[in-house]
């Protein structure tokens, strides 16, 4: 299983990003997908999460109305779309597909995760 991120960049407050993962692996559209993001000497933390059928989303509340997650079953990609960004969201943001499938709701919990891409970074300056 393999998950490749892309999209981030050194942007300005208030301007928007959007991050795209590429997901190799076997019945993707099974597994629940997220985002996490970690910056240096803090643990990683939970941004948002998508159920295997994109029914269902959560989002941390520090991004919530500002961050989308999307999700292609066919392209096998999951996305996030970062709008309005703030100096506290620089981070390198990481892709995860869950570790069970056909769990109706997404968990937020990082250890209900098992496959990580190498992250991408997002610098916001102000």
């Amino acid at each position: 299983v393999q998950l490749e991120e892309s999209g981030g960049g050194l942007v300005q407050a208030g301007d928007s990003l959007r991050l795209s993962c590429a997901v190799s692996r076997r019945d993707f559209g099974r597994y629940a997908v997220g985002w996490f993001r970690q910056t240096a000497g803090k643990e990683r933390e939970f941004v948002a999460v998508m159920s295997w059928s994109g029914e269902y989303t959560l989002y941390a509340d520090s991004v919530k109305d500002r961050f989308h997650i999307s999700r292609d079953n066919v392209k096998n990609m999951v996305y996030l779309q970062m709008n309005s960004l703030k100096s506290e969201d620089p981070a390198v943001y990481y892709c995860t597909t869950a570790r069970h499938a056909w769990r109706v709701l997404p968990s937020q919990q990082r250890d209900h995760y098992d496959y990580w891409g190498q992250g991408t970074q997002v610098t916001v300056s102000s």
